[in-house]
């Protein structure tokens, strides 16, 4: 399982870095990209700023409260993005027969999907969230404590940990379903964008089925609330909101196993 796992992180490390080295051939290219990325990405901050150009709170939060669970969600996917981005193209593969070209090499496939075509231009879209959680963190009068220090680096690398199972699970049901990358963004982008505001704003029920059913509420909610002082619409204990880890493990061995029933159910395409 270890040899796996080390070996699958060799082949994704070697393939990102071909794609890396090929991007940066073209460097003022490159720039522009990032800075195009950042530009687009940058629009959904700019429409809260709007918002707030016409009130002073949204569902009971400030703009510097919004901020920072915007940049949190942001960071977290733009985190993912950069990693397993690529994965929504599987549905794309299964149905010309070009994953069979992969079945074939000495490689974890599931290594060579998400390295394919890595797009070192999504730091464009991590530069933009940390930017505005920074400037959520200096508005804010958060009272620090050692727990809620080291609550903001497992609140993002767990949230990109939760995005990149659903990007995995997201490829594994396109081995059936073939054309399913939309729905596969539902979950990743619309979730995305549901975590960059706050609860208050959604029904309950919206509320307990991103923390029961598909966990999106551990990305940033639960653990930023901690952060803020602020109680969870659900009444939740809070020593819930250090559990996203614990989430993000759980998330990932299902997302392996929906991959792996995924992968041995292909069939080619028949040609």
């Amino acid at each position: 399982m270890a040899d796996a796992l080390l070996s699958g992180l060799r082949a994704y490390g070697l393939i990102a870095g071909m794609w890396i080295r090929s991007t940066m051939a073209y460097r003022a290219s490159f720039v522009m990209t990032v800075l195009g990325n950042f530009a687009v990405t940058s629009f959904d901050f700019i429409t809260i700023l709007l918002m707030f150009s016409h009130v002073d709170a949204l569902g009971g939060y400030t703009l510097g409260e919004i901020a920072f669970l915007y940049g949190a969600s942001g960071t977290a996917f733009g985190l993912a993005d950069l990693v397993m981005g690529s994965m929504n193209r599987l549905g794309r593969r299964v149905r010309d027969g070009t994953l069979d070209t992969l079945l074939v090499r000495p490689v974890p496939v599931l290594a060579q999907v998400a390295a394919d075509q890595f797009a070192l231009r999504r730091l464009g879209r991590i530069t933009q969230g940390l930017l505005v959680f920074g400037y959520g963190v200096l508005v804010l009068d958060i009272e620090w404590t050692p727990l809620r220090v080291m609550l903001v680096p497992l609140m993002l690398l767990s949230g990109a940990a939760i995005f990149s199972a659903l990007y995995v699970a997201g490829a594994a049901f396109q081995f059936w379903a073939q054309d399913a990358s939309e729905v596969q963004n539902s979950f990743t982008y619309g979730g995305n964008t549901l975590l960059q505001y706050p609860p208050t704003l959604f029904a309950k029920d919206l509320v307990r089925g991103v923390t029961f059913v598909v966990p999106l509420a551990f990305v940033n909610w639960l653990p930023a609330l901690y952060v803020l002082g602020r109680p969870y619409p659900l009444d939740l204990p809070q020593w819930l909101a250090f559990l996203p880890p614990v989430v993000a493990a759980v998330c990932c061995w299902l997302a392996a196993l929906a991959w792996r029933v995924g992968l041995r159910s292909y069939r080619s395409t028949g040609s």
